[in-house]
């Protein structure tokens, strides 16, 4: 008995002693591989990679947005989980008792005090007994009713998550994808372009030394092309991590190697689908942030139904079978049925302080829609005038390229006839190439404005239930059809109720 107290005592002291600290090496490694393996047994990159491929790619893949969907699949769970609160209580019980004499017992009477009965016994030394017994309270019900469709809201409301991370999502791979094609198209002119200026710079310090020109003239060319290859270090350092990004968002590792199908530039600019007040109206309908606040509200008015239920009395009813195994008794089985009315008073008293509480948190949510409301239509407003500046940028950006091209022609020519020197040339060169690369980012910029625009609105170009299932390729044509087609115009306003 000694020897089984002390590994007892034992045993509750190795419960209490601490954690060890955490192998974060280990930690480290498994992440490490975990993610890896899951990359791994993602489709491969077959090809060179279009715009609505890397959209369709992130939409399957990209680890934010299973974050969100893990958050979904948890809110069916709970859901599934609060629905078995409605239903009654279902309880089995078993007894097993057992004396080493009878239970007897005697009777005196209240009157004389006398001995009434000799000593009788109505039980056995050892019996068995059972119930099963079902009860249903009207207050629980009411609440459980309540509660899942309180669970119901929140599942929307991480189905609005959702959609608010999938569409950042497409937007911050439409944004690294035009600067990764812009990337792609200038790199080679940028190398070009630095061996050009370091070329050109070298022969200016040798004019300078020479003393051939004025040292005016040569330390202001020198200045030029200090010019010149500070704006080309500023835009490569603007463009260098955009397929690094682009990677990150299909879920792909940083520095893998993957080419990329570089569209046909064109200055046609896609036009506004629609006028200032019919795109804010559009936001205000497809905002997940709205949304999500009206999903809010709701579950804000479910709490003042149940501080009601709380404070109205409950009555609770109990239907049970009972089996004993006792020979003294009559009746071995046996069916009873029990109910009873029951009122917290308190809670009674308490409903008008809970119900102002829950008021005050319904008005304080209703100034929020407000704000948010305000900021929706901000965001459209900046958007929309965002995406006209910059699509007149573009235009003015391809003039000044087409001019300059004309320029390097007559500059080539000129310098043949040896009417210009060969540091004029050199510096028309240098401006065309940069020509050429302003109007890449220009056009880039274009892109990402377009695309803003339409995630200022929170319109869906995805099937949000299906994109896990859908092939990569059938994702994209669906994307390529929306964003060619149907994006143009916007969703037709809802009919008014009568």
């Amino acid at each position: 008995m000694a020897k089984l107290i002390a590994l007892s005592g034992g045993g509750l002291l190795g419960c209490a002693s601490p954690n060890k600290p955490i192998d974060t090496n280990a930690i480290a490694v498994e992440l490490n591989q975990r993610l890896r393996d899951q990359i791994e047994s993602e489709d491969k990159i077959d090809g060179q990679v279009s715009l609505y491929d890397a959209m369709a790619r992130a939409l399957k893949y990209n680890l934010d947005q299973k974050i969100e969907l893990a958050e979904i699949v948890m809110r069916e769970r709970q859901l599934e989980a609060r629905s078995a609160d409605m239903l009654p209580t279902l309880v089995a019980g078993m007894n097993g008792a057992a004396r080493n004499n009878d239970a007897g017992s005697r009777s005196k009477s209240l009157l004389t005090g006398r001995e009434s009965l000799e000593p009788s016994t109505s039980s056995e030394r050892t019996s068995i007994s059972g119930d099963l017994a079902l009860s249903w309270d009207m207050l629980d019900y009411g609440l459980a009713r309540v509660r899942q469709r309180q669970q119901v809201d929140e599942r929307m409301i991480s189905v609005e998550r959702r959609r608010k991370v999938m569409n950042r999502i497409l937007e911050d791979v439409r944004t690294a994808y035009w600067r990764a094609v812009s990337t792609d198209r200038t790199s080679k002119k940028l190398a070009e372009l630095q061996v050009m200026t370091a070329r050109a710079m070298r022969q200016a310090e040798e004019i300078e030394q020479r003393r051939i020109a004025s040292p005016g003239v040569v330390l202001g060319y020198q200045r030029e092309l200090i010019q010149v290859t500070g704006e080309v270090q500023r835009l490569q350092r603007e463009l260098s991590m955009a397929k690094s990004q682009l990677a990150a968002l299909m879920n792909l590792i940083p520095d893998t190697t993957y080419r990329l199908v570089l569209p046909d530039r064109n200055d046609v600019v896609p036009e506004l689908p629609g006028s200032a007040d019919a795109m804010v109206l559009t936001g205000l309908r497809y905002r997940s942030e709205i949304r999500e606040s009206a999903y809010r509200q709701r579950i804000v008015k479910g709490e003042l139904d149940v501080a009601l239920l709380r404070a109205m009395p409950s009555v609770r009813g109990v239907l049970g079978l009972n089996a004993d195994s006792n020979d003294f008794l009559y009746n071995k089985q046996w069916v009873n049925f029990s109910s009873r009315l029951t009122w917290n008073l308190l809670e009674a008293f308490r409903y008008p302080k809970t119900k102002r509480a829950i008021e005050a948190e319904s008005s304080a949510l209703e100034q929020r829609d407000l704000a948010l409301t305000m900021a929706i239509m901000t965001q459209i407003y900046v958007a929309r005038s965002r995406f006209l500046y910059l699509a007149d940028e573009l235009g003015t950006a391809r003039r000044a390229q087409t001019v300059q091209q004309r320029l390097l022609a007559q500059a080539q020519s000129a310098f043949k006839a040896r009417a210009i020197s060969q540091q004029q040339l050199v510096r028309e060169e240098l401006n065309f190439v940069l020509s050429e690369i302003r109007y890449d980012v220009a056009y880039s910029d274009v892109q990402n404005a377009y695309a803003n625009l339409y995630a200022s609105m929170g319109l869906d170009n995805f099937d949000i239930g299906a994109s896990q299932d859908i092939p990569i390729n059938q994702l994209a044509s669906a994307l390529e059809e929306y964003w060619t087609e149907r994006s143009l115009i916007l969703p037709s306003k809802p009919e008014p109720k009568t």
